[in-house]
This record gives structure tokens, C-alpha cells and sequence, in this order.
């Protein structure tokens, strides 16, 4: 029966991940769409500072997606493992990015498109393989995994860690170094998914009945996911302000949800109760999602498409046998001996600045 149970609730955890993804990524093309809508008005735009868009229908129907979006997720962990919820936050990227090639006319070169295929394939290999049950299902449970000095610990250190960034690292480096912000948010981040998962076991208790807010665990949990989110918020927006969308987005999503997995690791202990095969698996869809998401991003200005790829070919055939061929070609043409010499001394003059080479010149 229990185990019946546990599967069910992986089913709810997993529908409430995915669903929380499409709203997630559809939010970001109504804003858009909305913002575009008011530019082609006239409006001042919100990144001159206007605020137009709190009339325009289109950016509060995003805003109520993300809404949904979010709490979509925030109930996911009370029935899901984090070990899965948190990886399948991509596919919002993914869903982002294949709704705007439709509604947006953005295109989705091929890079794009293999990033997204490989995002898919990851995704769902991670679901095939991830840990079914959940250890944890009350907030005495919850407690008991809080006291555990593993944990204890690994939060102890990711305090100091992030102070040490806070207050030493930051003000000398962030500016210059993208890894210091992108840290702060991601390693923060993983305690703000423990106390996200502890609220969503208490949310549950309290629709059983049970006296969860005379429990002082739950305001604790709800206190630290102020400060933890706030903290995340801030840091985020500073790189994002500073470094380049394209960038930040796939360093953010491998910091924070290997942060996520080894506080996972730790604090539920969910990996000791998963075979190899599983363990492998989980570790190979995530490795396959980080690729997806740099190749949507790294190559997204690239205007590269598969039409494209056979003429790069060609092209490098001919810069790598051109010159033997002009040559062959000279020596059995000779009425064509002036063209075919122009053409092997522009290929090899192209060589040589490839080589750098100043005889070129």
C-alpha cells in the first residue's frame, strides 16, 4: 500500500514539475509579447523606465502564468524527490525558447534545435530513473533530518562559503569574475529547495488536520525562505546585469542543481536506496541537459541551419584539397593556365594568413 502510495505521489510531483515548466516558459512570451505590443504603441519601454506594461492585459496574463508556474513547483516538492523536480526546471527554457520561434519569430537555429532534442532525451531519462519514493512525508521526519550532522555540516559550510563571497570575494570580483554571483544564488539556492520541501510537507499536514502552525519549524522554514530567496534574487539580477543572459542562464542551472542534488544527497539520503543503474542514469540525463541548455544558448545569435551544413563542407574540402586539384587541373588545360594560377595562389595565400604566415602578404 505504501509503496502504491509513494508511486502516486511521484505522478503528482511529476505532472506538477512539467506542468510548472510550460507555464513557466509560456509566461516569458505573453511579457513579451505584451512589452512588443506597447513599443509598436509608442509607450516608453520598461527598460527606460516606463511602466505602460500594468495596462496591457497581455503582461498580466504572463505574470498570473508564472504565478501558476511557480506554485506548480513549490507543490511539486511535496510530492516529488528534489532530485527530480529541480533538473526538469529546464525544460522552462526549452519551452521559452520553442514558443518564441512560433509566436515571436525568433528563429531556432540548428544548434537550438539539437539542444532542445537533447534536453527532451535528458529529461526523460532522468524520470526513468529517478527515486521513486520520498524518505520524508512529515515534519517530525523533517526535524530528524535537519539534527542529522551531515547536514548540519554541509549548511554550516554553505553559510560560510557564501558570507566569504558576500562580504570578501564579491566586491573585489564580482564585477569581473561570473562565477561569484552565479555561486552565492546557486549554492543558497539549494537550502531554499530543503526549506521549499519542508513548507510543501507542511502544507500537506495542515490539510490533514494537524496543528502545523503551533509548530516552530514551520515559521523557521518560512523565515529562511525569505532570506534565502531575497539573497538568490539579488545576487541573480547582479549577473545578470552585468554579464551576458546567454551565459548566465546554463553556468546558473548547473551550479544550482548540483547544489541542489548534493544537498539532496545529503539531507534525504535519497541515493542510498537507488541502484546503479539508476544512479548512472540520473547522473547521464543531467549531463545531457547541461549540454541541451549550452547549445540553446552558447549558439543561439549563430545563424547556422542544416542547409547550411553540406556547403561548410565543401567549403573545407576545397580549402584542404583546392590547391593539389587547381594544379592538376593547370597541367592538363593549358589554355586555362592564367585562372587556375590565380586561383592557386589565392588558395594558398588564403593557407598561409590561416597559418600566419607573413609571406602572405
Amino acid at each position: 500500500m505504501s509503496q502504491a502510495r509513494g508511486r502516486y505521489d511521484f505522478c503528482i510531483g511529476l505532472v506538477l514539475a512539467m506542468s510548472s515548466s510550460i507555464f513557466i516558459g509560456g509566461s516569458f512570451i505573453l511579457k513579451k509579447k505584451g512589452l512588443l505590443r506597447l513599443a509598436r504603441k509608442g509607450s516608453m519601454r520598461a527598460g527606460q523606465g516606463g511602466h505602460a506594461y500594468l495596462k496591457e492585459w497581455l503582461w498580466w496574463a504572463g505574470l498570473l502564468s508564472m504565478g501558476v508556474g511557480e506554485a506548480a513547483n513549490f507543490a511539486a516538492y511535496a510530492f516529488a524527490p528534489a532530485t527530480l523536480v529541480t533538473p526538469l526546471g529546464a525544460l522552462s527554457v526549452l519551452v521559452s525558447a520553442i514558443l518564441s520561434s512560433f509566436f515571436l519569430n525568433e528563429k531556432l537555429n540548428l544548434h537550438g534545435k539539437i539542444g532542445c532534442l537533447l534536453s527532451i532525451l535528458g529529461s526523460t531519462v532522468m524520470v526513468i530513473h529517478a527515486p521513486q519514493e520520498e524518505e520524508v512525508e512529515t515534519l517530525d521526519e523533517m526535524s530528524n533530518k535537519l539534527r542529522d550532522p551531515g547536514f548540519v555540516v554541509f549548511a554550516t559550510l554553505v553559510v560560510i562559503v557564501s558570507l566569504i563571497l558576500i562580504v570578501v570575494v564579491g566586491p573585489r570580483h564580482g564585477q569581473t569574475n561570473i562565477l561569484v554571483y552565479i555561486t552565492i544564488c546557486s549554492v543558497i539556492g539549494a537550502l531554499s529547495v530543503s526549506c521549499v520541501k519542508g513548507l510543501g510537507i507542511a502544507i500537506k499536514e495542515l490539510f490533514a488536520g494537524k496543528p502545523v502552525l503551533k509548530s516552530p519549524l514551520s515559521w523557521i522554514l518560512l523565515l529562511s525562505l525569505i532570506v534565502c530567496v531575497s539573497t538568490q534574487i539579488n545576487y541573480l539580477n547582479r549577473a545578470l546585469d552585468i554579464f551576458n543572459t546567454s551565459i548566465v542562464t546554463p553556468i546558473y542551472y548547473v551550479i544550482f542543481t548540483t547544489s541542489v542534488l548534493t544537498c539532496s544527497a545529503i539531507l534525504f539520503k535519497e541515493w542510498q536506496h537507488m541502484a546503479a543503474d539508476d544512479i548512472i542514469g540520473t547522473f547521464s540525463g543531467f549531463l545531457t541537459i547541461i549540454v541541451g541548455i549550452f547549445l540553446l544558448h552558447a549558439f543561439k545569435d549563430v545563424n547556422f541551419t542544416l542547409a547550411n551544413l553540406p556547403v561548410s563542407l565543401r567549403k573545407d574540402d576545397r580549402a584542404a584539397n583546392g590547391s593539389l586539384l587547381s594544379t592538376y587541373d593547370c597541367f592538363n588545360h593549358d589554355e586555362e593556365s592564367t585562372p587556375c594560377l590565380s586561383e592557386i595562389q589565392s588558395t594558398e595565400s588564403l593557407s598561409a594568413r590561416r597559418n600566419g604566415s607573413l609571406s602572405a602578404f
